[in-house]
């Protein structure tokens, strides 16, 4: 798909051009590499803020640490079953 970017510091474009030539790329493969590391960056960030409110919501709602969890499933089945 072709985009037209209008890129308003000389400067800025100027620094890609010279990026692309000292990497033997094209412009358009320095920018597209550019956006496509923003968005995953973008996407990283949105994943960590979930990630960051699941556990404050599972630490509101009384949640344990799994080490805890599965020791306290390690006493009820010792209690259920016994030495055995």
């Amino acid at each position: 798909m072709k985009v037209t970017i209008d890129i308003a510091g000389a400067e800025l474009y100027r620094a890609i051009k010279v990026e692309a030539a000292r990497s033997d790329r094209s412009v358009r493969d320095i920018v597209e590499e550019a956006l496509t590391e923003w968005l995953e960056r973008r996407e990283d960030a949105e994943d960590a803020a979930s990630a960051r409110a699941a556990l404050d919501e599972y630490a509101r709602e009384g949640g344990s640490a799994a080490e805890e969890f599965f020791s306290s499933l390690a006493a009820e089945v010792q209690a259920g079953y016994g030495d055995r």
